[in-house]
């Protein structure tokens, strides 16, 4: 199985930017994903918003690499934890 990396997905942007109109706000999100900019994707494609997601958007979120935790790097790219995880 693949060695993946984790990474967590951060809001960044105030509660009251405008940015969020464009989609909601998921709170923080740990994902397995093969880089930064997959992780992006990852996260996106648990969303079942009709909006683009909002963690493609570097204004509403930034990505920040997660320590080895409870969950082992090896294993499919999904969400773990926050919105939609699937474990």
């Amino acid at each position: 199985m693949e060695r993946l990396a984790l990474y967590r997905l951060v809001p960044t942007a105030r509660a009251d930017d405008p940015n969020w109109d464009r989609a909601p706000n998921r709170g923080e999100v740990l994902v397995r994903a093969k880089s930064s900019g997959d992780a992006c994707g990852v996260g996106g494609i648990f969303t079942t918003e009709v909006r683009a997601s909002a963690f493609l958007d570097e204004k509403l979120y930034t990505v920040r690499d997660e320590p080895a935790n409870r969950y082992p790097s090896a294993g499919p790219r999904t969400v773990l934890e926050g919105v939609a995880a699937r474990v």
